[in-house]
C-alpha cells in the first residue's frame, strides 16, 4: 500500500494526474497516452514506471491486434482517498483506504439516500449508460451534502483549535511546553511519544520528566481556573494543592 508521502509526491505532477485520469476509464498503451496527452512516449513510459513503483498502476502483456509480439498495457491498481485540511490552527493530512466488497457488503456503511441504488444494481454485472449516469448523479448529490457537512465540521474544529491555541500561547512559556501540548491536542487518545520529543528537543531524561510535570501542572491549572470546576476531595488528597484550594474557594461562593 502506498504511503501518504509517496502518494503526494506522485500526484503533485500534473502529467501523472492526467495519466491516471485516463487509466481509471480503461487500460491504455503508452503510445495511446502519448498521442492523447500530446507528449513523447518516452516521457509517458518514465511516468508510468514511477506510478508502477508507487503501486498506483500495474502493467500486463496482451496479444497484439496486428499479430506482432505482445504489447504492454497499464491500468490503475489501487483505490484510496487523500484528504488535506490546511488553515490557521489546522493541518491534517490523511490517506484512507476505500472499503472492499460489492454493493450489499457496503450497504451497512452507506448513508441514507443510496439504499435504492444498492438494491437496484446488486447482482447485476452490467447496467446501461443512462441508468449509470442517473445513479452516479444521485450518489454525487449525497456526496456533496456530506462534503458540505464535513466542511462545516472542519471549520468548527478550526475555531476550537484557534481558541485552544490562544490559551496555549498565554499559559505556556516555553516552546517545548507548547509543542508538547499541541501534540496532545492533535492526538488526544494517543500516548505522547516522549522518546521522540526528547530527541526533537534534545533534552535528557531528567529534563523531559521536569517538562512533563510542568505541563501537567499547567494543564490542571487551566482546567480548574478556566472551566470553573469545583473539586471535592478529602484533606489528604493527592491533587495539586491549588486545585483543592480553588475548589474550596469556589464552593463558598
Amino acid at each position: 500500500m502506498t504511503d501518504v508521502d509517496t502518494a503526494l509526491t506522485l500526484l503533485q505532477n500534473k502529467l501523472r494526474r492526467q495519466i491516471l485520469e485516463r487509466l481509471v476509464r480503461e487500460p491504455h498503451y503508452p503510445m495511446q497516452l502519448a498521442e492523447i496527452l500530446g507528449v513523447s512516449q518516452q516521457a509517458i513510459v518514465k511516468h508510468l514506471k514511477e506510478l508502477e513503483r508507487g503501486e498506483f498502476v500495474m502493467k500486463m502483456k496482451v496479444p497484439s491486434e496486428k499479430g506482432g509480439p505482445p504489447r504492454t498495457i497499464y491500468s490503475v491498481q489501487q483505490s484510496m482517498s487523500l484528504r488535506i485540511d490546511l488553515g490557521p490552527d489546522l493541518f491534517h493530512c490523511e490517506q484512507r483506504t476505500l472499503p472492499a466488497g460489492g454493493p450489499m457488503r457496503l450497504s451497512n456503511r452507506l448513508p441514507q439516500g443510496v439504499d435504492v441504488v444498492v438494491n437496484t444494481i446488486s447482482g447485476r454485472k452490467k447496467i446501461s449508460v443512462g441508468e449509470g449516469i442517473a445513479h452516479i448523479q444521485q450518489i454525487g448529490e449525497v456526496l456533496e451534502n456530506l462534503d458540505r457537512q464535513r466542511d462545516a465540521l472542519i471549520a468548527l474544529h478550526q475555531h476550537i483549535r484557534n481558541r485552544v491555541s490562544a490559551g496555549v500561547d498565554s499559559d505556556f512559556d516555553d516552546y517545548e511546553q507548547r509543542s508538547m501540548v499541541h501534540n496532545l491536542i492533535e492526538a488526544p487518545q494517543t500516548r505522547i511519544d516522549l522518546a521522540a520529543l526528547s530527541q526533537e528537543f534534545q533534552l535528557g531524561k531528567t529534563q523531559m520528566s521536569s517538562l512533563l510535570e510542568e505541563v501537567q501542572m499547567r494543564l490542571e491549572r487551566q482546567l480548574s481556573e478556566r472551566a470553573g470546576h469545583i473539586v471535592a476531595a478529602p484533606t489528604n488528597t493527592n491533587l495539586r494543592y491549588w486545585i483543592g484550594a480553588f475548589g474550596t474557594k469556589s464552593s463558598k461562593r
